[in-house]
């Protein structure tokens, strides 16, 4: 997933997937009765309390940066932008189903704004490489906003517009802006990956880089 802190995209594959074979072994082992209420649950907002939603390449880093802001309620990583109904992550892999991982942010909006949610967004991917975000590639990695309500399509818009006017990037944008569509929480074993895996390799070679330098950046918007 996401894995650009490697040169060799294979390595990058073999590390990721060796792993990923004994997280769903030891998931499967021990969460086999929880399957159908971790694919089920969809989180409501509390009162006064909004959702974003973002696809950004890797959901276990784009995760790992969103739950580190001050007014974040939860992040929850997730699947959507598809046809198939309760997709599994490796359906969504094969790249298949038209879904995007994704991450659905709660937060207070009293806190921190849309526009603050974006320019992290933007600024801690690459969204001018089409489907691919470092060595991972497919639909399921494109760069995506999925906007909740009118407002939120329309600061997205105008943030994308102003973005690719200003050459921040020597590439356009190709960030697609599409209204919000059925989300479907990943299996367990992804959700709150980064805290809960530290040791295991993508996570010190890929996600830690990406957060060390994301809390350096924007180190006003981290939680204490």
């Amino acid at each position: 997933m996401c894995y650009d802190g490697m040169n060799n995209k294979s390595t990058a594959f073999l590390y990721r997937n060796f792993n990923m074979y004994f997280i769903v072994f030891f998931a499967i082992l021990s969460s086999c009765g929880q399957e159908s209420e971790e694919r089920t649950y969809n989180h409501k907002p509390t009162e006064g309390m909004k959702q974003a939603t973002f696809g950004a390449g890797c959901f276990w880093c784009v995760e790992a940066i969103f739950q580190d802001l001050k007014g974040v309620q939860s992040v929850v990583s997730g699947y959507t932008g598809g046809e198939t109904e309760n997709p599994t992550y490796e359906a969504v892999c094969g790249g298949n189903t038209g879904h995007a991982e994704v991450v659905q942010v709660t937060y207070d909006p009293d806190t921190i704004s849309y526009e603050e949610l974006l320019e992290i967004f933007f600024k801690t991917h690459d969204p001018t490489t089409l489907n691919r975000q470092g060595a991972d590639t497919g639909t399921q990695y494109r760069s995506a906003i999925f906007y909740h309500d009118q407002a939120q399509q329309e600061i997205a818009t105008k943030v994308l517009k102003e973005l690719d006017q200003s050459g921040a990037w020597d590439d356009p944008i190709v960030t697609e802006i599409a209204p919000a569509q059925k989300f479907y929480p990943a299996e367990g074993y992804h959700q709150n990956y980064f805290k809960q895996n530290q040791g295991q390799p993508y996570c010190s070679f890929v996600i830690q880089p990406k957060v060390e330098k994301f809390r350096k950046v924007f180190a006003d918007k981290i939680r204490k």
